[in-house]
């Protein structure tokens, strides 16, 4: 029997979490909704949703709140006062999920909710970590291209197996995400990190559709910095490649001064070699210049780190507590938005209480102090 199995599972402590970040996601939320609740009930067991607004400008928060007032019993809804990324988000949700099997989806409805089932099983075979492999994608093809290239260079620099780096979908154990909890990294890949704490991990194939509505959150710049950050998170061998280099362009620039000194007295001085010269300087003056950007990454990311800022700042936790529903405002302008967005006129069973709130930014303060964007 599975450690899932074992756990008692009661309302408060569902069997399943559904973690879902959303940034500006207006246009594909009510079919999201109109998906994943089926899928889910469709499971047979206890679960919760729990969903994460990473400042969207749109509607995106309104319609969390409309969707938190229609099914109350398993939705939580978290806002974030500003714009995070998707990691932030999704850590954000960890440390509010309650169940044994916590899973991370995206909003944009590539990955069909239909396939969360898929994942439920394998983890209850006694899989700690279930991840996800992109059959057919309907990516362009230079995304796909660019993927693969960063799959092979990801797993050659950090040895870190994923077939599918970029596929969001994942399963966890509670003891995976309670591990993750207490890292309180600022620059980090969850799906990578997942990996290195896991024990018995297992990919499985999974569908993907082409985006329900909107664009990609991901720019170009954005997705080199993910993977910057997924190499240079997760490994050294970077800098270890830099001194390699640097080791070999002394011995070269070592072999080149004998030749050219042997040139010298043999054939005398030569004004051509000048360019030679300036073109080889320029070389080296490049090799230097991008390992002084890399160190500097190295060194920005360990200032991040010891400054022990909070990772995120929450503004608002809508959820129910034994049947009621609660609202957690830690600032007072959002009250009355949150109000009219859950309070239809006539509505009389909510309670508001700003105080609350306040201790869910101190409560993210100090979870990042003890450890340490979509």
């Amino acid at each position: 029997m599975s450690q899932t199995e074992q756990r008692t599972l009661t309302p408060e402590t569902p069997e399943v979490s559904v973690i879902i970040p959303v940034y500006n996601e207006e246009a594909g939320l009510a079919a999201l909704f109109a998906r994943l609740y089926p899928a889910l009930d469709k499971l047979g067991t206890s679960y919760e949703v729990i969903f994460i607004n990473d400042g969207s400008r749109d509607r995106s928060a309104a319609m969390l709140a409309e969707q938190f007032r229609a099914r109350p019993d398993t939705t939580r809804a978290i806002l974030l006062n500003g714009n995070y990324g998707q990691h932030m988000a999704i850590l954000a949700g960890f440390e509010q999920s309650r169940g044994e099997i916590v899973i991370t989806l995206d909003a944009d409805l590539q990955n069909p909710p239909e396939e969360i089932g898929k994942l439920v099983e394998k983890m209850r075979e006694g899989y700690d970590y279930v991840g996800t492999i992109r059959m057919q994608r309907q990516d362009s093809l230079w995304r796909r291209k660019a993927s693969q290239a960063m799959n092979r260079l990801r797993e050659r620099i950090t040895r870190i197996k994923m077939t599918d780096q970029g596929c969001m979908l994942r399963a966890y154990n509670r003891h995976i995400v309670d591990t993750i909890n207490r890292c309180g990294e600022i620059n980090t890949f969850i799906p990578a990190l997942a990996y290195t704490f896991a024990q018995n991990p297992v990919e499985v194939d999974v569908a993907h559709e082409e985006r329900f509505a909107g664009e990609s959150k991901y720019s170009l710049y954005s997705l080199i910095r993910l993977n910057f950050d997924l190499v240079t998170g997760f490994s050294v061998v970077p800098l270890q490649w830099l001194s390699f280099i640097g080791v070999i362009l002394s011995l070269g620039s070592a072999g080149l001064f004998v030749l050219l000194l042997i040139r010298r007295f043999i054939i005398g001085a030569e004004v051509q070699g000048v360019f030679t010269l300036f073109a080889i300087t320029f070389f080296l003056l490049g090799v230097i210049i991008f390992a002084l950007g890399l160190l500097g990454e190295y060194i920005g990311r360990i200032y991040q780190q010891v400054r022990a800022r909070p990772r995120y700042l929450v503004q608002t936790i809508l959820e129910a507590r034994n049947g009621r529903e609660v609202v957690e405002v830690p600032r007072q302008d959002v009250v009355q938005a949150v109000q009219t967005a859950l309070n239809p006129v006539g509505a009389a069973n909510q309670n508001v209480n700003p105080n609350v709130g306040a201790n869910v930014d101190q409560e993210a303060g100090q979870d990042a102090r003890h450890g340490a964007q979509s």
